[in-house]
């Protein structure tokens, strides 16, 4: 007889890593959304506020690095809540091409009330697990958050490589090619 092990094997989505951690972002998602109300700053507007506060003066790209949002939804993102008179912009004084962002007076406001309710959904979402579980589901969401982080730059030094290694394996080719002889006749 064949003993049947403690831990149940799991089977298409629920062993899909992708699925699960899209399941749980929604889960996330509605207990922020819950705890910061209608009238809150989105998880992505709170990630650009925190962002913007611990460094004033940040451009998109900067932001697109703290934050991990993509850089055409951070470009909207950043021009709404521009609208919304929460962020201003002005041009970098170290790069006259970027734009610098900074906190408003009101997006300073809104993220001094926002922080509380952030809290409290944090404090939720990590109740949802064993007490003796929370510290490392965060070291691992961290793990992984750096993994993403360090992809773009993993990406260029890749594509850097390949890019060496194709020219070296050109210039191997020709290096290999017979030469050709040229025949010079008598005068």
């Amino acid at each position: 007889m064949v003993k049947s092990s403690s831990k149940t094997r799991r089977a298409g989505l629920a062993a899909s890593p992708s699925h699960l951690m899209h399941r749980a972002l929604q889960l996330a998602l509605d207990i922020y959304a819950e705890e910061t109300g209608p009238d809150g700053p989105t998880q992505r507007q709170f990630a650009v506020l925190e962002a913007v506060s611990h460094r004033s003066g940040l451009t998109q790209t900067d932001l697109v690095r703290a934050t991990g949002i993509d850089r055409s939804t951070l470009a909207d993102l950043v021009a709404r809540m521009t609208t919304k008179g929460l962020l201003e912009r002005e041009r970098s004084t170290l790069d006259a091409r970027a734009k610098a962002v900074r906190l408003s007076a009101a997006g300073e406001a809104a993220l001094q009330a926002a922080r509380p309710r952030v809290e409290a959904a944090d404090k939720r979402i990590l109740a949802l697990l064993p007490k003796a579980k929370r510290d490392s589901f965060l070291a691992r969401l961290a793990d992984l958050a750096g993994v993403a982080d360090a992809a773009p730059e993993k990406a260029k030094a890749e594509a850097k490589a390949a890019k060496k290694a194709a020219k070296l394996a050109k210039k191997a080719a020709r290096a290999e090619r017979p030469k050709k002889l040229k025949v010079v006749e008598p005068a």
